[in-house]
């Protein structure tokens, strides 16, 4: 599909085709434009950035905006219509693509690359077959599925894959209501229920539904709990906790305590580490130095013992580095930037880019622990970088990892819920 450049109703021009106008109009290249609004802000911006401008991959946040403006001396608010034009652009153009295949995610090859691994492809309501018997197979059949599903989180977020979540457990719940299965397989359906329901709630909070949310966390309590699996039961009330802290409940400590007391002596060091973890943020929260410090301790312990075998799909995700990231928005929301920064940083440092959303709303604790530290510079163009990796992603945890409309520009933001479905609800 051709870039539509203009809108008939307005003749504004979009952001892509309005900066390479200009700078051609300049005879320079990507890179030159690059070094001289390098030069602007103090700190590099690298040549790869102008190139994702042009071709509407990325669109510049208000600062760029700013420093473009001064650059070509061309009105901010110029600037900014032709960034709302690429954004509707892209929005049809996604649209136009959706309507094409049918069904984004499966037509574009996710079933088939799934196949392509070796797991069975299967749809949920394909398995009520005559007799309406469910074999023993099936729950491991949906575990797989469902992990791979699990991954989009990764790199997109709950706009794009809410509705997808949902369906998938509205599909799943209809196969344990109207199927005719063992005991066992019956369990296997109930976790992979509460599961799924851990998916869609996520996906619902990071669109900013904390009511639908709340009804998907409240489902994956009850199916964990009839599946008998005491790490999902703690995962559903971390789940609980972290949204009550996001909506200012009174109860996300008390939430969090009671998913770690869920664990017994079997439980993988992983999902120990991922639930103390979480309730070291609550206490953080509550400004509770000391429990968030034993908290953390107990973590980091957890994270560096050898298991029995690996963990649940589901904490896949959790490893030293995320602990550590974890560890450092503890300290950072207590303002204690001396210990937030080393931990942050040296995880990040081995953090790449395609992990965009994480990547956006780890550096902005980062950036809010060097405003604690009193190094500004350093934090403002930490806060760039965040712009310039959140752009344009569905979600509402890389929005909170930009600056609001009170904050100057430059100034870190306040940080908000991130981190993915695929754990609790957050580090």
């Amino acid at each position: 599909m051709a870039m539509m450049t203009t809108n008939e109703n307005d003749g504004v021009e979009a952001i892509g085709p309005l900066l390479r106008r200009l700078r051609m109009a300049g005879g320079r290249t990507q890179e030159e434009l690059a070094a001289a609004l390098s030069a602007r802000r103090g700190y590099p911006l690298e040549q790869g950035a102008v190139s994702r401008w042009e071709t509407h991959e990325r669109l510049p946040d208000p600062a760029s905006r700013a420093l473009l403006s001064a650059e070509f001396g061309v009105p901010e608010e110029e600037l900014r219509r032709a960034v709302t034009l690429a954004r509707r652009l892209r929005r049809q153009e996604k649209k136009d693509e959706t309507d094409q295949e049918n069904d984004v995610f499966d037509r574009r090859g996710f079933m088939t690359a799934s196949a392509g691994a070796g797991i069975a492809v299967i749809q949920p309501s394909s398995l009520l077959s005559s007799g309406r018997k469910i074999g023993a197979d099936v729950p491991k059949q949906l575990s797989h599925r469902t992990a791979r599903l699990r991954r989009l989180d990764d790199f997109m977020g709950g706009g794009d894959t809410y509705q997808m979540y949902v369906r998938e457990l509205e599909d799943t719940t209809r196969l344990a209501d109207e199927g005719v299965y063992s005991e066992a397989t019956g369990r296997g359906l109930r976790g992979i229920i509460a599961e799924q329901a851990q998916l869609a709630g996520w996906a619902a909070y990071d669109v900013g539904n904390y009511e639908g949310a709340r009804g998907h966390y409240m489902t994956a309590l009850a199916a964990s709990r009839a599946a008998d699996d005491t790490a999902l039961e703690g995962n559903s009330l971390a789940f609980l906790a972290y949204l009550e802290w996001a909506v200012g409940g009174g109860s996300g400590i008390r939430f969090a305590a009671a998913a770690y007391e869920t664990l017994g002596p079997g439980t993988a060091p992983s999902v120990r580490a991922l639930l103390a973890d979480r309730l070291a943020w609550q206490h953080a929260t509550a400004g509770n130095d000391r429990e968030a410090d034993y908290a953390l301790g107990v973590a980091e312990e957890a994270i560096h013992e050898h298991g029995d075998g690996p963990g649940p799909d589901w904490a896949y995700w959790v490893d030293p580095d995320e602990i550590a990231i974890m560890t450092g928005r503890c300290w950072a929301e207590l303002h204690r930037p001396l210990r937030a920064i080393p931990a942050l940083e040296e995880a990040l440092a081995r953090y790449d880019d395609t992990r965009a959303r994480d990547k956006a709303l780890y550096l902005s604790w980062l950036a809010s622990a060097y405003l604690d530290a009193g190094e500004v510079e350093h934090s403002t163009a930490i806060t760039a970088r965040v712009f310039d990796l959140s752009e344009g992603l569905a979600s509402i945890r890389s929005d909170g990892a930009r600056p609001s409309d009170g904050q100057a520009v430059g100034a870190p933001p306040v940080p908000r819920p991130g981190r993915r479905a695929t754990g609790a609800c957050e580090g």
